[in-house]
């Protein structure tokens, strides 16, 4: 009787999260990112796919702290052998960097754009065609109509979009899923060696549909997100071991 009362909870949960908006539902296609602690935030314990993810970067090393974030978010994204497409007014990718996500940059379409409202077209029509596995945009403004029309575009195609906002003037509400802020911080080597350290971020989720809020610090390193508490350990999601048991 009780195992009958959760699986009908369960279903009730999944209903409510279908009417509550677009993008939210989970599915068995759904890509697993492995962000461990930070899932416990996310809607159904998973990050969502097939939406729009925005971050506000306010400043060059947070604009640069953003790109790496999302490479080594869209290196789950990519091992279904898809494309992705890259859109910018003002380009800070370095393409060979990509490789130290575990990204061959030949994987990626670049399109640079002078303004702004070139780079949302770009982006809506990349984010309609399901070949591509996700659509990365930066630009600088975006508000509520534009944000939902690039919600709308990914209803059927399931593409992934991530927006990051370089230097916006001001903030407005959007229909974007999610908002995030990614900071860089100083990286570290063991017994204080000498060099440069994988790449270390702030992160501050700060607005997630049907989720919580919350502020990690993560380091990429072995191609792994690592998550600090006190020590540096692999992210592993347990939503992912049951699946994997």
């Amino acid at each position: 009787m009780q195992v009958q009362k959760k699986g009908t909870i369960e279903k009730l949960r999944r209903e409510i999260l279908d009417l509550q908006g677009p993008g939210i539902r989970q599915n068995s296609e759904q890509t697993n990112i492995p962000l461990g602690p930070i899932l416990y935030h996310m809607p159904g314990g998973a990050f969502p796919t097939g939406v729009i993810h925005e971050f506000i970067s306010p400043s060059l090393p947070s604009a640069a702290a953003t790109t790496g974030f999302i490479s080594a978010l869209i290196h789950s994204l990519m091992q279904n052998n898809k494309p992705c497409l890259w859109v910018s007014t003002r380009p800070l990718a370095f393409p060979s960097g990509l490789k130290i996500f575990g990204i061959e940059p030949d994987r990626f379409i670049f399109i640079d754009t002078k303004k702004d409202r070139e780079a949302l077209w770009t982006i809506e029509e990349g984010l309609k065609c399901s070949s591509l596995c996700a659509v990365i945009g930066e630009i600088n403004a975006l508000d509520f109509k534009q944000s939902r029309r690039l919600q709308l575009a990914v209803e059927n195609s399931r593409v992934t979009g991530f927006i990051n906002r370089l230097f916006p003037r001001n903030i407005q509400p959007t229909a974007c899923v999610s908002r995030w802020q990614i900071l860089p911080v100083k990286s570290q080597l063991p017994d204080n060696l000498p060099g440069i350290g994988f790449p270390r971020w702030k992160v501050d989720l700060l607005k997630i549909r049907n989720g919580r809020t919350g502020s990690w610090q993560i380091e990429w390193s072995d191609n792994k997100l690592c998550i600090e508490d006190n020590t540096l350990h692999p992210i592993i999601s347990p939503y992912y071991q049951m699946a994997s048991a």
